[in-house]
Formats: C-alpha cells, structure tokens, sequence
C-alpha cells in the first residue's frame, strides 16, 4: 500500500523550480504527507489479547430488533470481550442511522428496548462500557454535518453502504447517502482509538480516518485516525443459502437463527440446514459451504477451534452432527434468551440504564464538539 495519494502528487513542473523555490515546495510536500492518507490501520482482535492499558473503543448497532446468532459471534461477542481490554468503551443504540430505511415509530421505540436488553444479556457491562441511544447525543448529528461539509459527493458515491442499498431501490435518501458521515461523526466525537467492524465497513472505517485527518490538516491536530479492530471470528452464514451471510432481512424464516430462538426452533432449523450429499463431517468452505457453516457454528459456540469440531464428528454423518451442533448452539442461547426476557419486563429499568449512559455519553462529546465549534469559528 502506498503511503501517497495519486488525487495529491505535484506536478513535475513545480519540482522543477530554482532550488530555493523547490526547497519550500519540498518542505510543504513533506509535511503534506507526514500523515498518510490512503493509510488503513487494522488489528485483529482476539479474546485473549492483554489489556493495551490505553484507547477507547466505540462501535454501534442499528435497533432493529433482537440479534441473530451471526451478529452474537460477529460482533457482541468480541464486544464483550473488548469491555476487558481497553479502559474506555463505547457502545451506541444508532437509531439516527435505522431511519435511512422507513421506520414505524413504535416498533422503533420498542426495538430499541429489545436491543439495550439484547447487549446486556449477551454481556454488555454498563458498569465498564458505556451503553446509550444515539439520537439522545445531539453533538452527534451537530458533528456530522461539519465533517460533511469537509468531504465530497464523489467520495461518497463509492461506499459500499450506497452503491448497496441504492442500487437495489433504483434510489436512496440524502440520508443513506451520508450515512457513513455520521459514522465518522459517532466514531471521532469520542475521539476513539479503535473500533471493531466487519470486513465489510472497512471503506467506511477509511472514510473516517481520513477525515481525522482533513479536520486535522485544515484545523490542527484533534482527532486521532481510528484503527479497525477485526474479529478472528469467521463469518455465519444462512443456512437455507451458504453463499450469504446470515441476515434478519432473509425471506427464508429458516434461514436465521435468533438469540431469543426456543430450543424447538432452533433444532428445526439446524435440522433443515442445507447441507450435501456427502455424509463425512469436513471442513472445505469453497467446496461444501453448508457443513463447513455448520462446523463454524459449532466451533465458535462450543469455544473450540475448527479442527476440533471436526475432530469430534468423527464417526458421524452429517445429520447426527446437526444435533451436536444443535446441542451447542442451545447451551449458550439459553441463558441468554431467559435474560432478554427478564429484561424485557421491567421497560423502566431499559429506559433509565439509556438514560445514565446517555448522561456519560455527553460528558465526553460535550467538550470535543466544544473544541470544534471554536476551530471552525462558530464561537
């Protein structure tokens, strides 16, 4: 990877100036480039990695209802993991993010709830990590706007976020559009470190780190350029289509396994996983997608590796294994689906754990954006 920006090279007529002209130029080339724009900053992130001892984490998920299991080990699991890990954490409910896709208003406050009870039954320690709803940090929008007005409409339209959804409705809203402005916005209002994503956002994870470094260039140095911290954990896929990723949005019921799935559901569904007609447990994702999906499940819910999921189908053929997998997938679910569930019943307790973690949220956007506002000249 180049650490220069093809868009920034100067033109050979001006290194061709007298030597004290070009030596200004030189100096002005040098500082210009100090920070590297292309640049990506990426570390794996691993449950037994030691405690870095500084950084602060931010990482956020769309309200839109109860996780599935690919979001459990994709994500919440190493979120839980990180609260270990770094002294500061942040963890937002992103509603200003769900309503580039229609919402109803009540299923939207209520999704909401379901996700604050989701991430504390999946271990989300509000004593260690700060949990709040988004749209309740107004600095966030307020920030947002000013990174917009520091990036351009060609930088955007190549994100996969909105060459994505847009093309699949022939349209989109000027919201989804600068969706991962706001991304940034949640990401550098906190001036954060790291932040844990999936393969899949990492354009997004750049778009930020360079407007770290726009706001910085144009301002002075205040934002550190945020690293990506990806997850060992390999990706779940559907089980009706092992060529797609495991999705809440999946037209196949069958296809999805909730965290707040009954253990009936759950073993109805691994049994109807599409497999092959191979009977011999192996894991092979290219040439038999269904079983090596089923041996990820497996080895990510048992807390094994691969090779030992598969050491431990020996003997078996593919439909026996589908209720080892199920037996695994159940133990860790269950304790989870039950918390949700007490969670749930006390609303008010939701509501006011938002609220606390709100009021922490503020105390660290409130003076950045503070600083901001100074920089750009509005006070």
């Amino acid at each position: 990877m180049s650490f220069l920006s093809h868009r920034s090279m100067m033109s050979q007529s001006k290194m061709a100036l007298p030597v004290r002209t070009n030596l200004k130029h030189l100096l002005g080339f040098i500082q210009k480039f100090n920070s590297p724009k292309r640049f990506l900053c990426v570390e794996r992130s691993a449950g037994h990695k030691e405690p870095p001892g500084d950084g602060r984490v931010f990482s956020g998920i769309q309200p839109t209802g109860v996780p599935h299991l690919g979001n459990y080990l994709g994500a919440l699991e190493n979120w839980v993991a990180l609260q270990n890990q770094y002294p500061s954490v942040l963890y937002s409910i992103v509603d200003l993010h769900s309503i580039t896709q229609p919402q109803d208003p009540a299923d939207l406050r209520r999704n909401i709830l379901d996700m604050a009870a989701s991430l504390l039954a999946c271990g989300i320690d509000p004593e260690r990590a700060i949990l709040f709803q988004q749209s309740q940090v107004s600095e966030h929008a307020e920030l947002s706007w000013i990174l917009g007005c520091l990036t351009t409409m060609p930088r955007l339209r190549h994100l996969p976020q909105w060459k994505m959804k847009s093309k699949a409705k022939n349209e989109g809203s000027v919201g989804l559009f600068t969706y991962p402005v706001l991304q940034a916005a949640d990401i550098l209002l906190y001036k954060s470190t790291h932040v844990p994503v999936g393969e899949d956002q990492i354009q997004h994870l750049e778009l930020a780190q360079d407007l770290a470094r726009i706001f910085n260039g144009r301002y002075g140095d205040l934002f550190p350029a945020p690293a990506a911290l990806l997850s060992s954990t390999r990706k779940v896929k559907s089980l009706r289509d092992p060529s797609s990723k495991m999705s809440k949005s999946d037209a196949q019921a069958l296809a999805t396994i909730s965290i707040t799935d009954s253990p009936d559901d759950i073993a109805f569904k691994i049994r109807r996983a599409v497999t092959d007609f191979t009977s011999e447990v192996t894991f092979d994702p290219e040439k038999r997608p269904g079983v090596s999906n089923l041996v990820t499940i497996h080895a990510a819910m048992a807390r094994t590796s691969v090779e030992e999921a598969v050491s431990q189908a020996r003997g078996l053929d593919t439909g026996a294994y589908k209720k080892v997998v199920t037996e695994a997938v159940i133990q860790r679910l269950t304790p989870i689906r039950e918390e949700i569930e007490r969670l749930r019943s006390d609303p008010a307790h939701l509501e006011g754990l938002l609220a606390r973690g709100t009021l922490r949220a503020r105390e660290l956007a409130a003076p950045v954006l503070r600083e901001v506002r100074q920089r750009v000249g509005f006070c």
